[in-house]
């Protein structure tokens, strides 16, 4: 490629020049208004004098085009997976790539964005516009000739991108999906992060058929709290519909909500939402009746009250009533125990009931000990710490507290040394498990003195005592749970006899498990997501390494082999390949998994349409096309001036900016000297002669 120019290097400087070329057309031009002879000749020569002054030259230049570059950005965010639009992508994508390769002053960048995995930013979010200017950051905006995006154009970055689209050149967008598409959509309006515990929590939702919905059309909505059984729903499509539910159980609660499919429908994936609600407890009220002063009632009471999340009523019996001494028994306490208030009218108010070296002594009565084993079948918590007495015919299980106690005196009372011992059993429930790392059960804490011998014959037993009998007994009954701790040496751990022990971690294990908080549930199915890994856990008394049913957002199902780890859990993974609601079952328990946002913008709207791009369209001249068929009908391309439009019917052009670099230059003067010379006092010399003839 050859470039010319007249270049000037004049001998004597250009202010020196331009005076006394001005001077010489002053006289040349007042001779020739005097009429005199030989004026034009004065002038020519004078002219060619000052010309020859200025020293023109042809400039040669040898240059090397350089390639404008234009960037194709190919869309592989989820909605592209919708229908054809995959398969048409790639068409139109190779037809593309092949239109502008025949270009030679065209560079083309392919880039594919919004094929991240699941939990990604860009997954979430279609960010075409951002991966179509990082492209070509390191691109002069002299040499961007534009952009092509084969996308749905459901694009979510347009806004923030928008400043830097100046000169860029023309961006073109060519649309995978049909024209007039319709979907149902399931939005989560408004919904609360957290709630109270045992409290209603409401949430608003609202169904949508888009681009618009019949009048009066109800859609049927199915809601399932935390994968348990079903609820169905008509909800009116179009407005904000408000539901209330109970809140179960602290931490993580997952209500999924599912929409039927409407009578036009792209995908299910939004027909699809879920509210995630963390569960705190306003506070846990805990009721203890200690039988009678010992060395370790306090403990109860300072381990319960240490945590400003208890309220804790706690009354101690100081004095049987069988002591007969005349004395009135409304004065046998500072305050009146209100048996029939706690053990009647407000036994349901208490979120866990613990009865420590309690002895049927008269004071509390049988109707209200069974009121408490109906509280317990009806979903209460129950702990009782036995004594002595617990091996007598005065013990609490001679009584109808006996029916939901998981164990039986044998009358005997072990007063030797023992270590308490973690069963192989405890090993793998959630309240001991992890207590300690040593392969016999037995951690480095201190020794209790004494324990009363039981038989267990309900329940899981997770701890042992002296001669290798039961110890700490769980056990379920009815819908409540019941834990028997057949010692009152609890107190020495806690006085770091011998460097104590566990204490404050396993009563509060202890306390959550018997309240029903989801992760200390020995037999369950959680699942847990970082980023777009799914991990499973299954916790059980016995190994099971059953595999597990995964399904997908868009109903795919997924074997997952499962791996024990011989700590109560079997554990599996997954990757997640779109972001969601995940299912996971193993037949008798269920578990969702939410991967990346809980509704993401990607699925809040999955038709194919050109108005989120309009903005970058009009800013920088492009247009929008339809693609047709599979896809490999694509649009005319030309190469456009830089001040010419971009787009037209069944055409889209690209910037040609004609940039270049020199390789070479060649100077050729154009007026030789001697020659000038000579032509200069030739025509000096002919106007002397002419002015000497008059």
């Amino acid at each position: 490629m050859i470039g010319q120019d007249i270049a000037f290097a004049p001998l004597i400087p250009w202010h020196a020049l331009m005076p006394l070329a001005l001077l010489a057309v002053l006289i040349a031009g007042y001779g020739l208004y005097r009429r005199a002879r030989g004026g034009w000749w004065r002038l020519g020569g004078l002219l060619v004098l000052i010309l020859a002054l200025s020293n023109p030259s042809l400039v040669t230049e040898k240059r090397e085009p350089i390639k404008d570059v234009a960037v194709v950005v190919i869309d592989q965010s989820p909605s592209q997976k919708i229908g054809d639009r995959t398969a048409r992508t790639e068409k139109a994508a190779a037809a593309i790539q092949e239109k502008l390769s025949r270009f030679a002053d065209l560079e083309v960048r392919v880039v594919r964005a919004g094929g991240g995995t699941a939990g990604d930013a860009e997954v979430e979010e279609t960010r075409l516009m951002e991966a179509m200017t990082r492209a070509v950051s390191d691109v002069p905006r002299g040499r961007l000739a534009g952009a092509i995006l084969i996308t749905d154009g459901q694009v979510h970055d347009v806004a923030s991108t928008l400043p830097s689209l100046a000169d860029f050149g023309p961006v073109h967008a060519l649309l995978t999906g049909e024209k007039d598409e319709g979907d149902r959509r399931l939005t989560i309006v408004q919904a609360p992060s957290f709630g109270i515990v045992g409290k209603d929590i409401t949430f608003t939702i609202r169904i949508d058929d888009l681009p618009a919905a019949a009048a009066g059309e109800v859609a049927s909505v199915t809601l399932r709290q935390d994968g348990q059984d079903p609820i169905g729903m008509a909800v009116p499509v179009g407005q904000e519909v408000p539901i209330t539910l109970p809140l179960n159980h602290g931490g993580l609660n997952i209500v999924e909500l599912t929409a039927e499919a409407g009578r036009r429908e792209l995908t299910l994936a939004n027909n699809r939402a879920a509210v995630v609600v963390n569960g705190v407890r306003d506070r846990l009220r805990v009721l203890l009746v200690s039988g009678e002063p010992h060395a370790g009632e306090r403990t109860w009471r300072n381990l319960l009250k240490a945590d400003p999340a208890v309220d804790l009523v706690h009354f101690t019996i100081l004095r049987p009533p069988e002591k007969n001494d005349g004395t009135p028994i409304r004065e046998l306490s500072l305050i009146a125990f209100p048996i029939r208030e706690l053990f009647e009218m407000k036994l349901s108010e208490f979120d866990l009931i613990i009865f420590d070296r309690y002895k049927k002594r008269g004071v509390i009565n049988n109707m209200y000990l069974a009121n408490i084993a109906e509280y317990v079948e009806r979903g209460g918590a129950f702990l009782e710490a036995s004594g002595p007495t617990f091996a007598t015919p005065m013990s609490l299980y001679r009584s109808p507290i006996g029916t939901i106690l998981p164990a039986e005196p044998t009358g005997r009372v072990l007063e030797e040394p023992f270590k308490p011992t973690v069963t192989e059993v405890g090993k793998r429930h959630p309240v001991t498990a992890g207590l300690t790392d040593a392969v016999d059960g037995v951690g480095p804490w201190g020794r209790w003195m004494r324990q009363i011998d039981v038989t267990a014959d309900k329940g899981a037993t997770v701890m042992s005592g002296a001669e290798g009998r039961p110890l700490l007994i769980l056990n379920r009954v009815g819908q409540g749970r019941v834990a028997q701790l057949a010692s009152d040496h609890f107190w020495l751990w806690s006085r770091g006899y011998e460097g104590g022990g566990p204490q404050a971690e396993l009563l509060r294990r202890l306390a959550h498990w018997l309240m029903k908080e989801p992760e200390l549930e020995e037999n369950d199915l959680r699942t847990a997501v970082d980023g777009s890994r799914i991990t499973i856990t299954r916790r059980s008394l016995e190994p099971d390494t059953r595999p597990v049913t995964v399904t997908s957002p868009a109903d795919q199902a997924t074997q997952v082999e499962m791996r024990d780890s011989g700590t109560g859990q079997s554990v599996g993974t997954l990757i997640a390949s779109e972001p969601g609601i995940w299912r996971v079952s193993d037949g008798e328990k269920s578990a969702v998994a939410v991967v990346g946002a809980v509704n993401p913008p990607e699925l809040a709207d999955v038709r194919s349409t050109p108005d989120p791009l309009q903005p970058a369209l009009k800013a920088t001249g492009g247009g929008h096309y339809w693609l047709e068929g599979d896809g490999s009908s694509v649009p005319v391309i030309r190469r456009v001036r830089p001040d010419r439009d971009a787009a037209g019917s069944g055409w889209l052009g690209l910037r040609g900016n004609g940039d270049h670099v020199v390789t070479g230059v060649t100077q050729t003067p154009l007026l030789p000297a001697l020659p000038v010379l000579l032509l200069a006092m030739g025509m000096l010399v002919l106007a002397w002669r002419r002015e000497g003839r008059g």
